[in-house]
């Protein structure tokens, strides 16, 4: 064999070993075993190929496991946008709650503000409470300047809602918005309902003193609240 024919054999020997690796990577993912498939995601994140990105778009919609979840993500973010955007995009409308969270989470992370869009009142009210603060997240990071007021009203919308991570959770992507949201929260103090008031207190405190902490603000703004310093006392 010419000297170019074994350059021609060991390019082509090259690339086939390449697509073994990419195959085991793939079915790394769907090992039963979660040390095996962090393994594999951090493999095809290291080796980013458009080709993974179908398959890491699935598997986040059944990952049982956090951590591994947060490696999918990575790997998604190695990735082009011109790929993994659209297929992010099309998860963000799945029937399946986990599908819809990991989704809008991984393009929080990718921040590409053309995914703005599909951020919708919806998804920011969704039923699910992981998908809602995955939106609400993202929605804080994909914002197009100008429009943080309105996002503002819409995530008002939600004070009061769920347990105590949910309800930092949307602290949290209220602050982000900076003093834009102080109408909308000063509005929500005024309402009959005691669990908003609260939240919305609760809230305006860490904006203006961020190193509070939650507890310490929720903690604060039950007591304004059943002083009655709001105004609604008894209610």
């Amino acid at each position: 064999m010419t000297e170019q024919g074994q350059g021609h054999g060991q390019a082509q020997g090259q690339g086939q070993e390449l697509d073994a690796v990419a195959v085991r990577a793939l079915q790394g993912l769907e090992d039963g075993r979660s040390s095996v498939r962090l393994r594999a995601a951090l493999a095809v994140g290291t080796a980013p190929d458009p080709r993974f990105v179908g398959k890491l778009v699935e598997r986040c919609a059944v990952e049982p496991e956090f951590f591994v979840r947060d490696m999918l993500t990575w790997a998604l973010t190695r990735h082009p946008v011109s790929v993994t955007l659209p297929a992010l995009l099309r998860e963000v409308g799945s029937e399946r709650a986990q599908a819809r969270s990991q989704a809008l989470h991984t393009l929080s992370k990718i921040g590409d503000r053309r995914a703005w869009p599909a951020i919708t009142g919806a998804l920011l009210s969704d039923g699910d409470d992981e998908v809602a603060r995955s939106a609400w997240r993202s929605a804080a990071v994909l914002v197009p300047e100008g429009e943080e007021s309105g996002l503002a009203t819409a995530l008002a919308t939600q004070l009061g809602r769920g347990e105590r991570e949910t309800q930092l959770s949307l602290s949290r992507a209220l602050v982000a918005l900076g003093e834009v949201v102080l109408p909308v929260l000063r509005a929500a103090t005024t309402t009959p309902d005691r669990l908003v008031r609260t939240h919305a207190y609760a809230t305006e405190r860490l904006l203006r003193d961020p190193d509070a902490g939650f507890e310490f603000a929720i903690e604060e703004a039950k007591r304004v609240v059943a002083l009655g310093a709001d105004g609604q006392e008894g209610r």
